[in-house]
């Protein structure tokens, strides 16, 4: 029996999770919908320094289906998925994730448990920045590495990022973000620091030439570069005050 028409993501809500359910199929296919979150993975995690002890982790919050899990292999790291998608964490487990099902304001994990924590393009999604970066501050053990990349709340974010990018194939989902959203630098860097985490910021963007080569399936990926302003797509980093 054929079951219930599922919804196009078109008529979601911006920023409904269930966009990511209905588009699982998406997450592995490097040409896909999800296909600039492959970059953004690869971009994160050279932020990510080896472990440098035994039986480190890492808490990947809002992980999907465990994009970053192949560009940590041989760090030493034993990586724990948050996310509110099961379709997304059993994906994620296929790639070596441990999954949690939870959302990132309140996880189910103890206190001080991570060497690093990686918060990839999920800030810009909750509701709670406040909360959200107090409880990724909380996982951290002293010492431990804060690693974030998102959207800044300005007008040019909001016209490249929701404006043009979802009008893009493969830029953006159409609707995957609220501009209410997007995140204020200066909060989130004030709120780290409340919780001992003094970041430091660098804007990102694609490589265009990689873009263009990739448009032209000359290139499998597209490399993210530094960029002077933060106002659109940025990285944080920071690690955690010792006691």
């Amino acid at each position: 029996m054929r079951g219930p028409k599922a919804r196009s993501p078109g008529r979601l809500e911006r920023n409904d999770p269930a966009m990511y359910d209905e588009l699982a199929d998406q997450w592995w296919r490097p040409r896909g919908k999800f296909a600039m979150l492959h970059w953004l993975a690869a971009a994160r995690a050279e932020l990510v320094p080896p472990a440098s002890r035994p039986d480190a982790v890492l808490v990947d919050l809002g992980c999907g289906a465990g994009l970053l899990a192949p560009h940590l292999a041989g760090k030493g790291y034993r990586h724990i998925g948050v996310d509110l998608s099961l379709n997304a964490l059993r994906q994620g487990a296929e790639h070596g994730v441990q999954g949690v099902r939870a959302d990132v304001l309140a996880v189910p994990l103890a206190d001080g448990c991570a060497d690093v924590v990686a918060a990839g393009e999920i800030l810009e999604h909750v509701a709670d920045l406040r909360g959200a970066v107090s409880e990724a501050c909380r996982l951290l053990r002293p010492g431990g590495l804060l690693v974030i990349d998102t959207l800044a709340a300005t007008a040019l974010c909001r016209w490249l990022a929701i404006g043009l990018a979802e009008r893009v194939p493969r830029m953006a989902p159409r609707g995957v973000h609220d501009p209410a959203l997007l995140v204020d630098r200066a909060v989130l860097f004030a709120e780290c620091a409340r919780h001992g985490v003094v970041l430091s910021l660098r804007g990102i963007r694609p490589s265009m030439t990689d873009l263009l080569l990739w448009t032209v399936r000359r290139r499998e990926a597209v490399r993210m570069l530094p960029v002077p302003t933060t106002a659109v797509l940025f990285q944080a980093w920071g690690r955690k005050r010792s006691r």
